[in-house]
């Protein structure tokens, strides 16, 4: 498995998951931020209520980029260490 291919791999699902979140965040904000606030209440966690903000373009834009990067090297790395660890 090339590390490059696992990076890109990696990298794409990562961002396809924030592209989906920013299509939420644009669709249904309300929802999404109950949907948050539940979730946060199962972890036990206690904020004052989470509130999701206006949409924004550039912003998911930049979270979308951003990931994808983070995404990438993070597979990258793995590969690096599934290479280390297989003896290729």
């Amino acid at each position: 498995m090339s590390k490059n291919n696992l990076g890109l791999a990696v990298g794409f699902f990562f961002a396809v998951i924030h592209a989906v979140w920013s299509l939420a965040v644009l669709l249904m904000p309300v929802s999404l931020g109950k949907l948050i606030n539940w979730i946060l209440v199962l972890h036990h966690i206690g904020f004052p209520e989470i509130t999701i903000l206006s949409f924004s373009f550039m912003n998911a834009v930049i979270l979308i980029i951003v990931t994808l990067i983070i995404g990438y090297i993070l597979g990258w790395i793995l590969g690096w260490i599934i290479e280390i660890i297989s003896g290729k």
